[in-house]
């Protein structure tokens, strides 16, 4: 059984975020803070599935600050500049909404399906999760820096393999270490199921451990110039 404050606590969790989310669609399309690279507006609601006000914050200080509304209105055409830790962090969040979504997809994917190995949902989830943030990361990579460099199709997605295959690789290592102990350790009998409020506030928190193992590999991608500063 679930404790009484967990469920409490991750429709809190989940809630928070959600209005997160809202926030941060409404100011892009709402209010008209259109992003100059596109799939930020994609990226930057994505991100505060997971990361709530954190991302809402990021969002208002570094991602508003690239559109073009908000360089009319401050009269420049050069957005605010960011350190070094918050080109990482967008470039991070950016391949974390590629797996965030292909996670979502996969496991409800997997749940409606019933699909389980060796007795478990767990395995064939790995799987499933693992491919879907492949292909989606991949194609967020794509759509931002084939209209940058003028690549075309086949030169494009090449080049946003190599940018990407580590980095999401990298945040599914620590999403599926934090999804192993939730399975084995934390609610090992009954399994958590994806129709849980609870699996996905722990969810969540695995997003936000995958966010953390995956900042070094965006470290060393960027400053080897593999994966574009964002």
């Amino acid at each position: 059984m679930v404790p009484v404050w967990l469920y409490w606590l991750a429709w809190s969790a989940l809630l928070l975020a959600g209005a997160g989310t809202v926030v941060v669609l409404y100011d892009i399309f709402g209010r008209g803070y259109r992003q100059r690279m596109r799939v930020m507006e994609a990226v930057w609601p994505v991100t505060a599935l997971y990361l709530g006000p954190i991302a809402v914050w990021a969002y208002r200080r570094y991602g508003r600050t690239n559109s073009p509304k908000w360089l009319a209105h401050n009269r420049t055409q050069d957005p605010r500049d960011k350190p070094r830790w918050a080109v990482i962090a967008v470039g991070v969040g950016h391949c974390g909404a590629g797996c965030t979504l292909g996670d979502i997809l996969a496991e409800f994917a997997v749940f409606a399906l019933g699909v389980e190995w060796l007795g478990r949902a767990l395995w064939p989830e790995f799987v499933g999760d693992y491919l879907a943030a492949l292909a989606l990361g991949i194609l967020f990579q794509y759509l931002a820096i084939a209209p940058m460099r003028g690549l075309r199709v086949r030169e494009g997605l090449v080049r946003a393999a190599k940018a990407d295959v580590l980095s999401l690789t990298a945040f599914e290592v620590g999403l599926f270490g934090w999804m192993a102990l939730m399975s084995f350790v934390f609610f090992p009998n009954p399994h958590l199921r994806p129709d849980s409020v609870t699996y996905w506030f722990l969810m969540q928190i695995g997003m936000v451990i995958g966010f953390a193992t995956a900042w070094p590999a965006n470290v060393w991608l960027i400053r080897h110039g593999i994966k574009e500063a964002m």
